[in-house]
């Protein structure tokens, strides 16, 4: 009787199928020591960033929008820009959770969690804009209610795509609040259990909501957490689509499209996906976590770029045609001459080059398990997607229907001090969540500890071997002991 081992599918924790108890040290790890030095030279320039940013905010409510370089025909600029961006990257935190959990993808499971929070935070960066683009964040209450004045109740108008937005990034938002922290709660509860100290116990019994670990809770837990997913899958689609139509129900050359929807929702997962990998990259190196977070995981994610990054070439080649086909003069100048030999062609083609070529590097599996060039690939796609939307806002409206109205946008200090703000906000929290939360889920990765893991069949031939020799029998030869876990 010899044994047998799957080569079929790799390990997705690897260090020689190492026990439970030292997967969860390995992960609650960077959480109960003190933090690193790579920790506090990441923490300490976000914070600054975040500080400046915010401030230059409160600079700008007081001063008005006109600190920005807005003008008559660019209407929208950086901040349309950035809050387009900053949901397309909230996109993959639910895809990655909810979609593939309802289709049992089980390399989710060391990554999703960071995408999780990757998705709440772009969110709350994304909401940002709208409300800095009114001038004064308090008319946002008349969102939710009538603007009182002389002539009886005036509502928000239900029709606008922009009120659209608030709606389903709100909704959004929610829904994927409420499936992070419910799947933190198995995990919460061990950190209860872990510690010795009185106040950390009591605020951790709290948040935990009397978890025990029983049959019982997690009958409940997978029956809930499954209702979630299937709840929140839908938002993947329906909120960029309905961000998509800021620009598709208007009359604007290059915008009037129905592609628009599809391609959003393409372009979204596209960034989101590549902002997961950044984080996943820093976290695995920073939080030595070597063995949960896997090359085959980084493989993964970058074969899922490739072909979101395939998709958005396609649509951008489809834009092209429908400029054609359409046989309209204004369609085919945005898109043959404003767009790729106009004054902003300099991020036309960053875009492409960025969006289209860089990725098609990932074809080839060593460069896909290069960290460093995966890396360098997923911000190059993420500066790729912001020239995207400055392309699809800017160049649309530079140049109008009637050429007497054209004019060039440039940023001012004060919109570009607030995006870094924006991204300063993003690490800080997510660098402040991976010093108190779990990074990754601890028990979802014990439940495929050993899932297609060599390792454990060698365990379980080496016993089978033991008692062999016990009872007097020939041994099969052991296989020979690979490397092991050090969490």
């Amino acid at each position: 009787m010899s044994a047998t081992a799957s080569h079929l599918r790799e390990p997705l924790v690897t260090g020689g199928n190492p026990r439970l108890g030292e997967i969860t040290d390995a992960i609650v790890a960077p959480m109960e020591n003190k933090p690193s030095g790579l920790w506090w030279a990441a923490f300490v320039p976000a914070l600054t960033l975040f500080i400046a940013g915010f401030s230059t905010i409160g600079f700008q409510i007081a001063e008005g929008i006109g600190t920005w370089g807005l003008n008559k025909t660019v209407g929208w600029g950086w901040d349309i820009t950035n809050f387009v961006w900053w949901v397309g990257i909230g996109h993959a935190g639910t895809a990655i959770s909810a979609i593939l959990f309802l289709f049992r993808q089980k390399w989710r499971t060391a990554i999703n969690r960071s995408a999780e929070a990757m998705t709440i935070l772009a969110v709350i960066c994304a909401a940002l804009y709208p409300l800095i683009h009114m001038g004064r964040l308090w008319f946002g209450a008349w969102w939710f209610a009538p603007l009182p004045n002389m002539r009886g109740p005036l509502w928000v108008n239900f029709r606008s795509p922009l009120l659209w937005d608030f709606f389903a990034i709100s909704t959004y938002f929610s829904i994927s609040c409420v499936f992070w922290y419910f799947g933190l709660i198995p995990d919460i509860a061990t950190f209860r259990d872990r510690t010795n100290k009185k106040l950390k116990k009591t605020i951790y019994g709290i948040l935990s909501f009397g978890w025990t670990g029983s049959n019982r809770d997690w009958s409940h837990y997978e029956i809930v957490y499954t209702i979630l997913a299937a709840l929140a899958a839908p938002l993947v689609l329906s909120v960029h689509t309905i961000v998509s139509m800021d620009f598709a129900t208007s009359v604007i050359p290059g915008w009037h499209t129905t592609i628009f929807p599809p391609y959003f929702v393409a372009g979204a997962l596209f960034s989101g996906f590549a902002m997961v990998l950044t984080l996943l990259v820093i976290a695995r190196k920073t939080q030595k976590l070597e063995h949960i977070i896997t090359l085959s995981h980084i493989d993964n994610m970058a074969k899922v770029v490739l072909a979101t990054g395939m998709l958005v070439g396609l649509a951008y080649s489809t834009e092209f045609l429908i400029g054609w086909y359409s046989g309209s003069n204004y369609e085919g100048f945005i898109f043959f001459s404003s767009r790729m030999k106009g004054p902003y062609a300099w991020a036309y083609w960053t875009m492409i080059s960025c969006n289209v070529i860089s990725p098609q590097i990932f074809w080839f599996k060593p460069f896909r398990r290069n960290l460093a060039l995966v890396f360098v690939m997923s911000i190059f796609v993420n500066i790729g997607m912001w020239f995207e939307r400055f392309v699809i806002i800017v160049t649309s409206l530079n140049r109008d229907y009637l050429p007497s109205s054209w004019s060039m946008y440039s940023p001012t200090w004060v919109e570009i001090l607030e995006y870094l703000g924006t991204i300063g906000f993003f690490f800080t929290a997510y660098l402040l969540f991976v010093r108190f939360l779990p990074t990754v889920s601890i028990a979802e990765v014990k439940m495929v500890a050993s899932w297609a893991q060599k390792d454990a069949h060698a365990s379980s031939h080496h016993h089978a071997a033991s008692g062999a020799a016990a009872a007097g029998l020939n041994p099969v030869p052991a296989s020979p002991k690979e490397e092991v876990f050090h969490g």
